[in-house]
């Protein structure tokens, strides 16, 4: 433990984080010398698509993850990125290489005199220490922050502090641990079982943190104690309940008066493990229906004090499921567990030459199995996409939370990196896949056993439907012609082929490859919602 990067190195051992995404840099060089053979470092071609895997595979296994950029110009390139990896609260711990210390104030080429700032109010966190004794600690501030506070944090170093002698303090780092708890108070448990079981209608809205804290199936437990109807929160990135379940109604629309009218003639809603609401087209109205009563339950203290309607408790979700699921009355007729999920419909026919998204979901549900991963960038699609799929497991849906295009193809190397016994498809838009294409790379490079699916409809679908809905249907820069994905593939070295015909499509998914594909589809436009 000689210098500051062996400390460095062991502390990030401790913490299993051994998987090092990144794209390096000159600055960067001296912190990823001698990394131990318990590492594995996964070369990304492209900022955004290093965090865009890092996302994926923090999300995927539950942990944080490490990512190592570069200064100011690559810290900047994932910057997009990072707005997906925030809106799902995913632990990432971003360590950036500075100038040398002497460097840094004359602005030296890769200096960034204010390192932190760069990435603020974006990271939950971002310093640079002050002496390069100070590394580990900080190093070890900006993992328990990125755990804690479920957000990246950011750490700059200058690259010559990682060679500077460690002393004894600095291995204090090294037995370190953690930890939160934040379970209900007996009093907040009364209230908000008296509220729950008085409620007359109640119903349930769960986020995308269910399925991210391991919650799918307590959740499911719970909603059928209650046996009311449950919603998905708007702007989903997980799934966090069976979306054929006979209690789903579906995803919440993404705007303030749809929401009004979806709940109208319920008494109280609880939310769960999700902000009230992440709205995207801009239709107002009353936020809530009148005499509906809206109670929040999240960890995410900031989600619950911008709210704004209804009352929130910041705690563990996991906590408050499992005491409401032990302290609510049974209810007179118990909804059956075994009770038949609703079926699917038959999908929607193409044109012809080009097939329905529905087709092309339809495909997917009944080729693969059961417990596929899917990571889905394909905007446009979605009520295709609800309407045909069947996805009953944990884990089963991931989605760029902040709906910044690039995460679609990353974000699924880094699910299937972290699950590789776990079969995970990438189902992406031609204009999506654009933003994340260097992944395929990187694909190719470590053999990630991934599939994609490339709905080609040569247009930004869902740009077209907001320009009806904005009123503005002449924009420009809408026409995406001419792009091959196959052999934009295979120049990564993805092996790919182009498909026609839903049996053709279904013949392409049976096969088992032993690493990544690519399957390009023309599809019809359809609309979002």
């Amino acid at each position: 433990m000689s210098c500051v990067r062996h400390v460095a190195h062991a502390f990030l051992e401790r913490q299993g984080l051994t998987t090092v995404f990144g794209n390096p840099g000159s600055n960067e060089l001296p912190f990823l010398a001698g990394l131990g053979a318990g590492f594995r470092y996964v070369l990304g071609l492209h900022e955004g698509a290093v965090v865009g895997m890092a996302d994926g595979y923090a999300q995927a296994t539950g942990r944080p993850a490490l990512v190592s950029l570069h200064a100011a110009a690559g810290s900047g390139n994932a910057m997009g990125a990072l707005t997906n990896a925030v809106a799902a609260r995913t632990p990432l711990v971003l360590v950036a290489g500075q100038q040398v210390r002497p460097a840094v104030g004359p602005e030296a080429n890769l200096a960034n005199t204010d390192a932190a700032a760069l990435m603020k109010p974006l990271v939950g966190w971002a310093a640079e220490p002050a002496c390069a004794g100070d590394v580990p600690r900080a190093l070890a501030q900006a993992v328990f922050e990125a755990r804690l506070r479920r957000r990246p944090a950011y750490l700059s170093v200058p690259y010559d502090d990682w060679a500077a002698d460690a002393d004894d303090n600095a291995l204090e780092v090294l037995d370190r641990r953690v930890e939160r708890a934040a379970v209900p108070s007996g009093e907040q448990a009364r209230r908000l079982a008296r509220q729950v079981a008085s409620a007359r209608r109640p119903a349930l809205v769960l986020g995308g943190d269910i399925d991210a804290d391991a919650l799918f199936d307590d959740a499911v437990r719970l909603a059928e104690r209650l046996g009311g109807p449950v919603w998905a929160a708007p702007s989903l990135f997980r799934l966090p309940f069976p979306n054929r379940h006979p209690l789903f109604c579906g995803v919440l629309p993404a705007g303030i008066a749809p929401v009004c009218e979806a709940l109208e003639g319920h008494d109280l809603v609880l939310v769960l493990g999700a902000p009230v609401f992440r709205y995207h087209e801009h239709l107002p109205g009353r936020y809530l229906p009148r005499g509906t009563r809206l109670v929040q339950v999240t960890e995410d203290a900031a989600a619950a004090a911008r709210a704004p309607v209804g009352e929130a408790l910041v705690a563990d979700p996991g906590a408050v499921i499992r005491l409401l699921t032990e302290r609510l009355p049974s209810p007179a007729a118990p909804h059956d567990p075994g009770g038949a999920y609703r079926s699917v419909p038959a999908p929607a026919p193409g044109d012809g030459r080009r097939l329905h998204p529905e087709q092309v979901f339809a495909a997917l549900r009944d080729a693969l199995p059961e417990d596929t991963a899917y990571v889905v960038e394909s905007t446009s699609t979605s009520a295709s996409w609800w309407r045909q799929m069947d996805l009953r497991r944990p884990g089963s849906y991931y989605f760029p939370a902040a709906g910044g295009l690039g995460f679609g193809l990353p974000g699924a190397v880094g699910v299937a990196m972290a699950q590789p016994d776990r079969p995970v498809v990438a189902v992406v838009g031609d204009g999506s896949a654009n933003y994340g294409i260097t992944a395929l790379w990187t694909a190719a490079r470590y053999r990630v056993p991934l599939t994609v699916v490339l709905l080609r409809n040569g247009t930004y679908g869902a740009l077209r439907w907001f320009s009806g809905l904005l009123g503005v249907p002449d924009a420009p820069g809408l026409d995406l012609p001419g792009m091959d994905f196959t052999r934009i593939a295979e120049g990564y070295g993805v092996p790919a082929r182009h498909v026609e015909g839903p049996e053709e499509l279904r013949a392409a998914l049976a096969e088992r490859p032993d690493g990544p594909r690519l399957i390009q589809v023309d599809t019809v436009l359809t609309a979002p919602s």
